[in-house]
C-alpha cells in the first residue's frame, strides 16, 4: 500500500475534546447540551448506531436519551411528541433513527423538527443554509467528509473535486461546501457517462453511493485523496464484513491518502453530530437570553 491511511478516530477524538471542553462550559452557565433519540418500532437495526451515539455523547459531555415508540403511532402523533421536544428547553437537539416504517416518511419528521435542535443537518433550512455557506448545523456525514479533506496537506483552493453520488444529504451537500471553499466540483451520477473520465483528473475523490467496489485504483489520479463514505455489509470468506464504495486494495495502490472503512468518516460524522450538539445549545442559549432581554 503507498497511500497514507487517515485515521478517523484520531480526528474524532481530537474533535471530542474540544466539544467536552465547551460543554462543560455551556453546563457550567446552567445550559448542559442534551439530546433525544427517536427511534419506531424494531431498534435492532439502528440499535448499535444508538449505542454508540450514546457512548460518544457520554464522553463528549452530552446528554443523550433514547426514545421508542411503537411501530403503530401515527405520523400526527410522532410529529406532536416532536413539536413538544422542539417547545422543551431542556432538549438541545433530537435525532431521528432510521429505518422508520412505511406510513412514516422521514422526510416529514426532519422538517418537523426546529431548525435550532436539527442537530443532523436534515430540515430543508440546514441544507438550504450551505447554499449561502452558512455552516452553522450543517449535515453531519458531509460536513465530517469535507473536514477530514481540511486536515490533509493539501490546498483546498482551486482543487479539482469529483463526488460520486448527489444525494440531498451527502453528495450534494460536499459540493456545495466544497465550492464554498474554492475548489472546483465535479458531480457523477448513475445517468453520469464514464464516471472515470471524471475521477481521473481529481485531485480529491469523495464517494457516497452505497455500492462496494465501486471506485478501483485505475479511477484515481495517482496521489490523489480518497474520501470513503460508503457502508455496505458485504460476504467474506471469514462471514459478513463492512467494506465502502472503493475497492480498498487497488485504489490504495494509487491514492495519496485514504479513508478505511469503518474507522474513516463514520467516527467522524458521530464527533460532528456532538459538535452539532453544542452548537446548538449554545444558539439556542443565545436566543432564549435575546427574547427575555427584548421583553424587559
Amino acid at each position: 500500500m503507498t497511500a497514507t491511511l487517515i485515521d478517523g478516530k484520531a480526528i474524532a477524538a481530537e474533535m471530542q475534546a474540544k466539544t467536552a471542553a465547551e460543554s462543560a462550559e455551556l453546563s457550567a452557565a446552567g445550559w448542559a447540551p442534551r439530546l433525544v433519540s427517536i427511534s419506531v418500532g424494531d431498534v435492532a437495526a439502528a440499535e448499535l448506531y444508538v449505542r454508540n451515539q450514546q457512548r460518544r455523547a457520554e464522553a463528549a459531555g452530552v446528554g443523550f436519551e433514547a426514545r421508542n415508540y411503537p411501530e403503530t403511532i401515527s405520523l400526527e402523533q410522532l410529529t406532536g411528541v416532536l413539536q413538544g421536544l422542539n417547545a422543551d428547553p431542556r432538549v438541545n437537539g433530537i435525532i431521528i433513527q432510521r429505518p422508520l416504517p412505511a406510513h412514516i416518511p422521514v422526510k416529514a419528521l426532519q422538517k418537523s423538527i426546529h431548525p435550532l435542535k436539527d442537530v443532523e443537518g436534515m430540515h430543508p433550512s440546514s441544507i438550504g443554509n450551505i447554499v449561502y455557506n452558512d455552516l452553522a448545523l450543517g449535515p453531519c456525514t458531509a460536513v465530517a467528509a469535507v473536514e477530514i479533506l481540511k486536515t490533509l496537506p493539501l490546498k483546498v483552493e482551486g482543487l479539482d473535486v469529483t463526488v460520486i453520488g448527489h444525494s440531498e444529504i451527502v453528495g450534494k451537500p460536499i459540493a456545495f461546501l466544497m465550492m464554498g471553499l474554492g475548489a472546483t466540483v465535479t458531480v457523477c451520477h448513475h445517468l453520469t457517462r464514464q464516471v472515470a473520465v471524471h475521477s481521473r483528473r481529481a485531485d480529491a475523490v469523495f464517494v457516497a453511493v452505497g455500492k462496494p467496489g465501486l471506485v478501483t485504483g485505475e479511477m484515481l489520479k495517482p496521489g490523489a485523496a480518497l474520501i470513503d463514505i460508503g457502508i455496505n455489509r458485504v460476504e467474506g470468506p471469514d462471514g459478513p464484513r463492512t467494506v465502502g464504495d472503493a475497492d480498498f486494495d487497488s485504489c490504495a495502490e494509487v491514492a495519496g491518502w485514504i479513508t478505511p472503512v469503518p474507522g474513516g468518516v463514520g467516527p467522524v460524522t458521530v464527533a460532528t453530530l456532538m459538535q452539532n450538539a453544542v452548537l446548538a445549545t449554545r444558539m439556542q442559549m443565545a436566543q432564549y437570553r435575546d427574547i427575555y432581554t427584548a421583553a424587559e
